[in-house]
């Protein structure tokens, strides 16, 4: 079996958002999104060596954003509901306080309307590197979205991802900064390699 595996429903067939949370819950074991169209994409648990190394950068941007206090972290488990209804969750991500407090309880304890201003995504052996890319391109189109990194541990490369502006391209980066979104944020990509 390939991953992702890409469930497609007919077109007559419409799941509702809370449906689609509810077949979520029903499945905890699965990392599951949905695109736009209603796909709903079933992707292979990472293993344990990239498993560490996401854990390794949520724990930095973490530290950082605990001292910093201007927003709060999202782990790769959190599901967001984009503008075009896709449910995505970003292996990590951050977002300005101001926008998480304008959301309600509810919207917060569901998969939140809102698309960070900061995501990571995190290739795994098992992700296709054009995959991950459009799926970048698919924040970056996204209202609020600031800042995007794709780490390919594979090839040692970091793509830098702006709204409005090609993808930049690090090879084999020391460290990246988090420009004036994650103002005074550097990632430490020696302990990512």
């Amino acid at each position: 079996m390939s991953f992702p595996l890409v469930l497609q429903f007919p077109s007559s067939m419409h799941v509702t958002d809370d449906q689609f949370f509810e077949f979520c819950l029903a499945n905890p074991e699965l990392r599951i999104e949905q695109n736009q169209f209603g796909d709903v994409y079933i992707m292979a648990p990472t293993g344990s060596e990239t498993g560490n190394r996401n854990f390794n950068i949520a724990l930095q941007v973490g530290i950082w954003a605990e001292k910093d206090g201007t927003g709060i972290c999202f782990d790769s488990s959190t599901g967001f509901t984009l503008s075009t209804g896709a449910k995505r969750s970003p292996d990590v991500s951050w977002m300005q306080l101001e926008r998480w407090n304008s959301l309600t309880a509810e919207q917060r304890e569901k998969f939140a309307p809102i698309c960070p201003d900061f995501v990571i995504e995190l290739r795994s052996a098992s992700d296709d590197l054009q995959v991950l890319k459009h799926k970048m391109a698919e924040y970056m189109r996204e209202p609020g979205i600031k800042l995007g990194w794709l780490i390919d541990r594979k090839n040692r490369q970091v793509y830098v991802y702006r709204p409005g502006v090609e993808e930049e391209c690090l090879d084999n980066p020391v460290t990246i900064n988090g420009e004036s979104i994650l103002f005074g944020f550097s990632l430490d990509l020696s302990k990512i390699w």
